[in-house]
């Protein structure tokens, strides 16, 4: 039987405490390749480099592990990875992450993490996005990193439908105090940003942008928002294809 390969990648860089939590669950199931950006690209999405050339280097190589920063963006890195450093090898599963932060709810149409995840479901293979709730330089990625393992364990297990993404949140907090794995579904809500406006020593004006996560259902128990808040490892299964098929059957009476 040949040995499992493992393409890890994520947003927040080659070198970040997340990716190397990643690559700690990958290993486990065996050899990995790491193709991830050579900088923070959070919020990139879907993005891709077109008119700038993008530049690979090799990080590290050891047995069973190579490592790869690329100049590109999540997708780009994704890219990459399938279509020229992996053309002619099977993968048999893409790890995003483990993000800084939560990609719950509607974060998940911003975050790089998620995009190059998407990516990886479009070559026909089976793929996670992973992340913890925490954005905090000390994060404890333990939970993240034993509920990412049952997971990736289930998927190559077989018997998963393709194509399949994975949006898999990890709360805060010690393993022990998790309170196991929910299906969910994405939660309706929104963010309400914020421009704060400075003006920097020379007088020119610039901005830096916050907000606040607007929750439109914040009783409903079958969402990731709400697996979330109560201990649970929400993982849901994400699709491309975003026809709203209420709109489309109640336009038919006005455009069809």
């Amino acid at each position: 039987m040949n040995e499992r390969l493992i393409l890890v990648t994520n947003d927040d860089g080659y070198d970040s405490r997340g990716i190397a939590a990643a690559i700690e669950v990958a290993r486990r199931f065996g050899r990995v390749v790491v193709v991830a950006p050579e900088t923070t690209q959070s919020g990139m999405s879907q993005a891709i480099t077109m008119y700038s050339p993008l530049f690979l280097r090799k990080v590290r190589s050891e047995e069973g592990l190579d490592v790869y920063a690329f100049t590109g963006t999540p997708v780009d890195c994704v890219k990459m990875a399938f279509d020229y450093l992996l053309r002619d090898r099977r993968v048999d599963l893409v790890l995003s992450g483990i993000n800084h932060g939560s990609n719950s709810a509607v974060n998940v149409l911003y975050s790089g993490t998620m995009g190059a995840a998407i990516e990886g479901s479009f070559y026909g293979c089976p793929s996670v996005g992973l992340s913890l709730t925490d954005h905090s330089a000390d994060a404890d990625f333990d939970g993240a990193v034993l509920y990412g393992e049952r997971i990736l364990s289930r998927v190559l297990e077989g018997g998963v439908q393709l194509p399949l993404c994975l949006n898999v949140n990890v709360p805060v907090g010690r393993p022990e105090e998790l309170r196991g794995i929910r299906l969910c579904r994405q939660n309706r809500g929104f963010w309400r940003e914020e421009f704060f406006r400075h003006e920097d020593p020379r007088g020119r004006e610039y901005f830096w942008l916050t907000g606040d996560f607007v929750n439109q259902e914040p009783e409903a128990e079958d969402t990731d928002e709400w697996a979330l808040a109560h201990g649970y490892v929400s993982v849901v299964p994400v699709q491309t294809d975003l026809t709203d098929y209420a709109q489309l059957r109640a336009l038919r009476s006005v455009l069809g």
